[in-house]
């Protein structure tokens, strides 16, 4: 009931007691101090209602919403090749193939020696010194010299049976040794400067080759590839 309601009815029932008792002036005098203490309370009582209900309102309207920042990074996905629904296939160093530079292009299939040759693995750019990763699991073959000329640059060779694979990474000081088992994305070693060997002006990177049972070079750049993905923190 609202205030003005409960005053109106209130005023009704004092004319009503008022009139009943009109022949006997003390009774109504008390009847009207009673009648007015009662509509008193019931105002009172009326307006606690109304101020109790805003206060609910209040309360109950919920939480301000949320803010939140967003942040996109990058991630390598390697191909699942034997459909278990994990990849059998890594970046070696998390990073993006190597772009031309004085040297020519890291992508597969890239130029070499002004045209005679093709580049048969994939350029993946490096940090001098970074952990390096196992491209496929399997177990280390061979660890070599990229060149007879200089015993600094080495590669590790990891042979996967169950895939039919083989993966070489090159520019790699080793931390396993022949015969280790390794595992897909597991660090094998630390990559190595190549500014000495080209002192031009070359990327550090770490080359990769992966190959098949018939000793053909798979096109690495297919099996990693790179997708944005959403990170999202409550703002400050």
């Amino acid at each position: 009931m609202g205030v003005k309601t409960c005053v109106q009815t209130g005023l009704a029932g004092l004319r009503r007691r008022a009139n009943a008792s009109n022949r006997n002036p003390a009774a109504a005098a008390v009847l009207l101090s009673a009648a007015v203490v009662s509509l008193g309370l019931a105002v009172a009582a009326v307006h606690a209602e109304v101020i109790h209900h805003r206060s609910d309102v209040r309360l109950t309207s919920g939480p301000p919403p949320e803010h939140f920042k967003v942040t996109t990074r990058l991630v390598w996905e390697g191909a699942d090749l034997d459909g278990d629904g994990q990849p059998d296939i890594a970046n070696p160093t998390g990073k993006a193939p190597r772009q031309a530079d004085a040297y020519g292009e890291g992508r597969f299939h890239a130029t070499r020696d002004g045209g005679e040759r093709e580049h048969e693995g994939v350029d993946y750019v490096a940090t001098a010194g970074q952990t390096v990763e196992a491209p496929i699991s399997g177990y280390v073959a061979r660890i070599g010299y990229a060149y007879p000329d200089d015993q600094t640059l080495r590669y590790v060779e990891i042979d996967n049976p169950a895939l039919h694979l083989t993966a070489r990474v090159f520019y790699v000081d080793p931390k396993v040794e022949v015969g280790d088992s390794v595992a897909v994305g597991r660090p094998i070693g630390q990559a190595h400067t190549l500014q000495h060997r080209y002192p031009l002006g070359i990327t550090d990177h770490v080359h990769l080759e992966i190959a098949d049972a018939k000793g053909r070079r798979l096109d690495a750049g297919t099996l990693i590839v790179a997708r944005n993905i959403d990170d999202r923190m409550a703002a400050d």
